[in-house]
C-alpha cells in the first residue's frame, strides 16, 4: 500500500509539471452512462504502477455523489499475483471527457478521454502533456484495422508510437 501511495504521488506531481500540448483534446462529448463498466487495456504506455502486467483491465461506476469510482486490477506476468486499485474520478466539465482521478486524496492527475468509438466499443485515454496513454476496448481484443486506425491518430497527434506496450490478455 505504501508503494502504491508513493507512485501516485509521484505520478500526479510529474503530470502537474510537465508541459501540456495543445494539440491533446478530449471528444466533445462522453455520455458516462454508455462510459460506465469494464474496460480492458489493449496498450499503453508503460510506467511502474502497471510495471509487468497482464490482465489489465478498469471497471467504472457511478456512485451516489455522481462521481465516478475506477476500479483498476491486473496480474504480475512472473508471478500472476492479482493487483487492485481503487479510485475516484470526477468531472471537470460539462462535456464529462476530461475527469480528475485520485487513487490517493488530495491528489488528482487528468484523465481526458481522446479518442472514441461512436458505439463506445472502443477508447483512447492520455492527459494534456501525452505522458500516459491507454488503448482500452469493451472486449479482450481489438481488431487490427482498428489499432491501426488508432495508432495513424495518434501518430499525427505527435504521441510516440515506439513506446506502446502492446497487454497481454488471457
Amino acid at each position: 500500500m505504501k508503494y502504491l501511495l508513493s507512485t501516485l504521488f509521484i505520478l500526479l506531481f510529474i503530470t502537474g509539471c510537465a508541459t501540456k500540448d495543445p494539440k491533446i483534446q478530449s471528444v466533445k462529448k462522453l455520455d458516462l452512462n454508455q462510459y460506465l463498466g469494464k474496460w480492458y487495456e489493449i496498450a499503453r504506455y508503460e510506467h511502474f504502477f502497471e510495471k509487468n502486467c497482464k490482465n489489465v483491465s478498469a471497471t467504472y461506476s457511478l456512485k451516489k455523489n455522481n462521481n465516478i469510482k475506477v476500479v483498476n486490477r491486473c496480474q504480475d506476468i512472473m508471478t500472476n499475483e492479482k493487483k487492485e486499485a481503487i479510485g475516484e474520478a470526477k468531472k471537470v466539465d460539462n462535456t464529462n471527457s476530461k475527469l480528475k482521478v485520485t487513487f490517493f486524496w488530495p491528489f488528482y492527475g487528468d484523465y481526458w478521454v481522446i479518442m472514441l468509438a461512436k458505439d463506445y466499443s472502443y477508447a483512447v485515454v492520455s492527459e494534456p502533456t501525452k505522458k500516459y496513454l491507454w488503448i482500452l476496448s469493451r472486449t479482450k481484443t481489438l481488431p487490427i484495422n482498428i489499432q491501426n486506425k488508432i495508432v495513424k491518430k495518434l501518430k499525427i497527434l505527435n504521441f510516440d508510437i515506439s513506446k506502446l506496450i502492446w497487454t497481454i490478455q488471457e
